[in-house]
């Protein structure tokens, strides 16, 4: 009995390593890393252009996520409109996670604040999807003085009620978090990766090129997966001591949410935190699921003018990405739960 036991572990030690490799072969990195004092930061910096339209702009991804998430979404649209910054978070993609303090969203916003330094940037948007929007709330909070705008793409921004899926706590155990992130986390995430990623669009139609171009998979490393575990274990028990501090934040606000969302509730988090934040507009664009940054890109982009001094009329906006997302077929359901705040 403890010769297939053993040999079963082998092999699955095995798998995981072998196909870890397999995956960042293919997915190389696209950004340079940063010493931010003592670890690095990994990040695609593209300086600013000659007569730049818009402030600098930093993207924060969102759980299980990495910088080519936003990538994809938005510099084929921006490239040569404003300094951007794509940024891995501390732990995930090729970022080295350095201390405990970046198991929580304010060590991240000091990072990224730290990375802006190293880079000679002063001032920027600083834009948050899904738990990114955690980050960019607690950048705002605690570096507003480089915090020239804030967008929170679908945000996860307030306590709710409720738990967490049994796997991230199982990652994050000390000895047994260990085993199972090599053993049992890689192969099950990638047989769950078609439903997960069409989870996160839902309702509207996953992009075919998501997988591919987006690099979901590299989440599913041992070492990733386990700090994105961590990220999302210790996230409730943060907000609930961080949101009532929202009404400090003074940096002009967009929120922009899907009324569809299943991931991070549109109820607890993005209406509550337009609510605090004075003078913060809200868009809630009808039909649409967690994904604005993919599916309402240009929504997105007439927030970052309206911040940059140039106002558009946000809600319009949102009423034309309603009218494309309309005839689209929606995804069917999954059957698979990686909500926030939804229950």
């Amino acid at each position: 009995m403890i010769l297939p036991i053993a040999a079963l572990a082998a092999a699955g030690f095995g798998f995981t390593a072998w196909k870890s490799r397999a995956i960042e072969a293919a997915y190389p990195n696209i950004g340079t890393l940063t010493d931010v004092g003592g670890y690095r930061l990994n990040a695609l910096h593209l300086p600013a252009p000659p007569a730049a339209a818009l402030p600098p702009i930093v993207f924060i991804h969102g759980a299980s996520g990495n910088l080519q998430d936003q990538v994809r979404a938005f510099l084929k649209p921006l490239e040569g409109r404003a300094e951007l910054l794509f940024v891995d978070r501390p732990g995930h993609g090729y970022s080295e996670r350095g201390g405990a303090q970046n198991d929580l969203p304010a060590g991240q916003a000091d990072a990224i604040a730290a990375l802006m330094e190293r880079l000679g940037i002063a001032r920027a948007i600083i834009l948050g999807h899904s738990f990114g929007g955690a980050i960019a709330s607690s950048f705002a909070l605690h570096h507003p003085e480089k915090t020239a705008g804030l967008i929170l793409l679908s945000p996860a921004t307030h306590p709710w009620p409720g738990g967490i899926e049994w796997y991230y706590s199982a990652a994050a155990r000390p000895v047994v978090g260990w085993l199972f992130t090599r053993l049992l986390a890689l192969p099950a995430g990638l047989a769950m990766m078609e439903g997960a990623t069409r989870a996160v669009f839902h309702p509207n139609p996953r992009p075919d090129s998501y997988v591919r171009d987006g690099a979901p998979a590299l989440v599913l490393r041992p070492q990733n997966f386990r700090n994105n575990a961590l990220d999302v274990l210790k996230l409730n028990a943060y907000l609930a001591k961080t949101a009532p501090l929202y009404d400090r934040i003074a940096a002009p606000t967009v929120v922009i949410t899907g009324d569809s969302d299943r991931i991070v509730s549109p109820d607890i988090h993005a209406r509550a935190i337009a609510g605090q934040i004075a003078g913060a507009e809200l868009v809630v664009i009808r039909g649409l699921g967690h994904k604005p940054d993919y599916l309402a890109t240009d929504v997105v982009i007439a927030a970052m003018e309206t911040l940059a001094g140039r106002p558009q009329d946000l809600q319009s906006a949102a009423r034309a990405a309603e009218a494309r997302l309309a005839p689209l077929a929606h995804e069917p359901e999954t059957g698979m739960d990686f909500s926030i705040g939804t229950r």
